[in-house]
């Protein structure tokens, strides 16, 4: 079987789409000995792609680093070298496969956030762009999504039948476990300026993150804790205090809480282990996931969570963390404070995680891949 998949993210493993693929296509060399996997992206990714295997064809396409550049590869460039390579079919790891396909295709479709967030709709080049991929994932041979929340939302929002879509549950990285080595934790502490004991937030500042509850229920944790546990907000900070980005330091001050929050910036990925395991807990209350890899990761590292009870986070984390509402602030607090003050609790929780998170693996997301691969042949 030879597949091409869209690399346009290939370099960009800080997003969802860049770490799926990159976690994705050495899974499926792995299940499937036989496959043939060609890596079409964009000229300037070629450098990224040193250490792949042999049995890996990557073409690099010249193109426009642009939106348009970027339509452009996805709607036009990408379908005409598929044909020309004579692959059996094609796989677009996020939301924008071609208007009109010349080899069976396949569509992964993280979420919905432009059709279910009015805030993250955008201008008019933006629902253009939304509607345009819209029509093209109703003409795909098959819909893959993360989870079955995301498969609802597509259901109702793309009018699609239930047999067209089909849940494939993503992963943490391998690399995610607990660090318990003194010398590495130590090392982050430094390197970030983490204290001793922390609570850990590690996300964008979108509004749709919903930091800001996040600041609303620290004002309850710290009447109860004052300045013991102090607040990590990992992450890089919005450049400008905007609706959509509220900027965390704002609200804080308006909170007192400036002594009490810690802002260390961007965590580079070889360090998130380490930092989630440093942390005492984990909060991540968003308001909208397609998955929320980020409290899986938190719960492979042994670290207890606080999430919603939206989408698809409880799908993810079961019995194994704590859930509330992601506008309830006195009960985020609570949650919290349990967390920090009871030491049964945190490890409780923390088996629990590590139990749940064993759960997800890349191997079953590779192998539930190439079943629907299969089947897409089998059909077309």
């Amino acid at each position: 079987m030879r597949v091409a998949i869209n690399g346009w993210f290939w370099d960009q493993p800080t997003t969802g789409s860049g770490q799926m693929v990159r976690q994705l296509l050495p899974a499926l060399l792995e299940a499937d000995g036989t496959l043939e996997v060609v890596l079409v992206l964009p000229h300037w990714a070629l450098e990224h792609t040193k250490t792949l295997q042999p049995r890996v064809h990557v073409v690099a396409i010249p193109c426009h680093h642009s939106h348009i550049g970027k339509v452009w590869f996805e709607q036009v460039t990408l379908p005409r070298m598929c044909a020309r390579l004579r692959v059996d079919l094609l796989h677009v790891p996020y939301f924008a496969s071609p208007l009109q396909p010349v080899q069976p295709t396949l569509v992964t479709i993280h979420d919905l956030i432009p059709l279910v967030l009015p805030a993250y709709r955008g201008g008019p080049l933006v629902r253009l762009y939304t509607a345009l991929v819209a029509s093209a994932a109703r003409r795909a041979h098959l819909i893959l999504t993360d989870s079955d929340a995301s498969r609802q939302d597509i259901l109702k929002r793309l009018r699609v039948s239930g047999d067209r879509v089909r849940v494939v549950h993503l992963a943490p990285a391998p690399y995610y476990r607990p660090v318990s080595d003194i010398a590495a934790l130590r090392a982050v502490r430094e390197k970030y300026q983490l204290p001793e004991r922390f609570v850990l937030w590690l996300s964008g500042f979108d509004v749709r993150k919903n930091a800001t509850a996040v600041l609303h229920a620290y004002t309850w944790v710290t009447c109860a804790l004052g300045d013991a546990y102090p607040l990590v907000m990992a992450g890089s900070l919005p450049a400008r205090d905007t609706p959509r980005f509220p900027d965390p330091r704002r609200i804080a001050a308006q909170l007192n809480l400036a002594s009490t929050v810690l802002y260390p910036g961007f965590i580079a990925e070889e360090d998130k282990p380490a930092v989630y395991s440093a942390a005492t807990a984990f909060v991540y209350p968003s308001r909208y996931e397609g998955f929320g890899l980020p409290v899986l990761e938190a719960m492979a590292c042994g670290t207890p969570v606080v999430t919603s009870n939206v989408t698809s986070l409880p799908e993810l984390v079961g019995d194994a963390a704590f859930q509330v509402s992601p506008e309830d602030t006195r009960s985020l607090g609570a949650a919290i404070i349990a967390l920090c003050v009871d030491e049964g609790l945190r490890e409780e929780m923390r088996r629990r995680g590590l139990a749940r998170a064993a759960n997800f693996t890349w191997h079953q997301t590779a192998s539930a891949t190439l079943d629907a691969y299969r089947y897409v042949l089998r059909a077309s």
